[in-house]
């Protein structure tokens, strides 16, 4: 019979690095108020105000509902837009804390979104969302009532986008 203790031994030690590890601060904050995040007053650029715009002229084409931009929404995804460019890249990192911050303050049930870097145009950044079969099931989901965007340039003046859908 094959002795447990090395069995035993691994488990402990499993369960120390799992369970006594302090999470990492992100470096991602939200505003705590919920009046703070819902009056925060959003100015959307030429080109974010074209990405809506466009994704509702998209939605409307093929007989789905517009979506209402809401500035708490806008306000999340700028947060994370921000959180892109110091990283370098583009992610949904701490998507999950996004969406509950959304779910909190926006009465959201459902959240989802769609990222990008690099395009030069509100066309051309919402062509390449309906070009992916992932992206475009985000915009053309019928379930969805809101949204919100967020384009910012880095250093260089590449764009990145963060478009957050949600469902109230």
């Amino acid at each position: 019979m094959k002795s447990i203790a090395p069995k035993l031994l691994v488990c402990f030690f499993l369960s120390v690095l799992l369970f006594s590890c302090a999470k990492e601060d992100d470096g991602i904050y939200f505003n705590e108020s919920n009046e703070e995040l819902s009056s925060t007053p959003i100015e959307y650029s030429a080109i974010e105000t074209e990405i809506l715009d466009l994704v509702n002229n998209y939605r409307n084409g093929i007989n789905l509902q517009s979506l209402n931009s809401l500035n708490v929404i806008s306000s999340v995804a700028d947060s994370h837009t921000e959180y892109m460019i110091e990283k370098g890249k583009i992610s949904h990192d701490n998507f999950d804390q996004r969406a509950q911050t959304l779910m909190n303050k926006a009465n959201a049930k459902t959240v989802a979104e769609n990222v990008a870097y690099g395009y030069t145009s509100a066309e051309s950044v919402v062509n390449g969302w309906l070009n992916s079969e992932s992206h475009r099931s985000i915009i053309e989901n019928p379930n969805f009532t809101h949204f919100g965007i967020s384009t910012e340039s880095n250093n260089e003046g590449r764009n990145y986008f963060t478009n957050i859908f949600i469902k109230k």
